[in-house]
């Protein structure tokens, strides 16, 4: 039973500590794939308090869709603490770009400025 509960406390411990270093790839990818299939809570974790406000708005005028979506990174660019990454995903087979910062040593998703243009 002690070793039960040890493994247990282990697996815990490596799933929550697995997300704490995740590259800027890695976070676009989670918020398009959370984003397409509406996982709100996953949005939350992953984008600036600006990034998930303008997400949620584009996300309640989305249909409904059960199919898998996929993510495929096409370019990445990163000067310091700022990240562009340019997607496409097999919702609609159309090219994003979001750009990313570091908040707390982990990236997140957040807006771009009106007249902001990416590396790309």
């Amino acid at each position: 039973m002690k070793n039960l509960l040890i493994c247990s406390l282990v697996l815990l411990f490596i799933s929550c500590a697995e997300n704490n270093n995740m590259s800027h790839t890695e976070t676009a990818q989670i918020v398009a794939e959370s984003f397409f299939s509406k996982n709100e809570s996953a949005l939350k974790k992953h984008t600036t308090a600006a990034g998930y406000s303008s997400l949620i708005t584009g996300l309640n005028m989305m249909p409904e869709s059960d199919k898998k979506i996929e993510v495929e990174i096409l370019e990445e660019s990163i000067d310091g603490e700022i990240a562009w990454v340019r997607y496409k995903t097999s919702f609609d087979g159309k090219t994003g770009i979001f750009k990313l910062v570091k908040e707390n040593g982990q990236w997140k998703v957040t807006n771009k400025g009106p007249r902001e243009k990416g590396s790309f």
